[in-house]
């Protein structure tokens, strides 16, 4: 079985300029590490609903933008419903513990998030230079780092 999931790579611009949404991912017996929001769709939701679900089962935030959601397509044939949207990036992990395709997109939300969300803790906006030190240090997500460091190389 693969699972199929949306990330969000949430993004706000403050006075001290560009910000990340973040949390510290609290599973049992599972490591802590920080991640971006996201997580598994549901049957037939739309990739767009279920980031916009994740995001506010984990933050709290309502999502204000989807970069590209204004372009998708949806057509209705004899024997499926297909919507097709552009993402930011996409993963699929080619080997470990769990067989799994995600999409990233970037976002854009106001507001302070809640602390804690579902299997969440310490959700919070972060300048890239806190992103770049938790990638230093090892304690960013295994799954997320690639499209975080895509993302801060697309932002210099």
């Amino acid at each position: 079985m693969i699972h199929v999931n949306v990330r969000g790579i949430v993004v706000r611009q403050s006075e001290n300029g560009k910000q990340l949404l973040i949390q510290l991912r609290k599973r049992a017996g599972e490591p802590e590490s920080y991640e971006l929001p996201g997580g598994r769709i549901n049957e037939y939701e739309k990739m767009l609903d279920g980031l916009r679900r994740e995001i506010m089962e984990e933050t709290g935030l309502t999502v204000e933008m989807i970069h590209g959601e204004q372009d998708s397509v949806i057509t209705t044939g004899r024997s499926f419903s297909m919507e097709c949207i552009k993402p930011y990036a996409s993963y699929q992990t080619i080997e470990g513990p769990v067989d799994s395709f995600g999409v990233y997109f970037l976002c854009e939300a106001e507001g302070e998030p809640q602390r804690e969300g579902d299997d969440s803790a310490d959700v919070h906006w972060a300048g890239f230079t806190e992103v770049r030190t938790l990638i230093n240090e090892k304690r960013f997500s295994e799954i997320d780092l690639p499209a975080v460091l895509m993302f801060l190389r697309d932002e210099n």
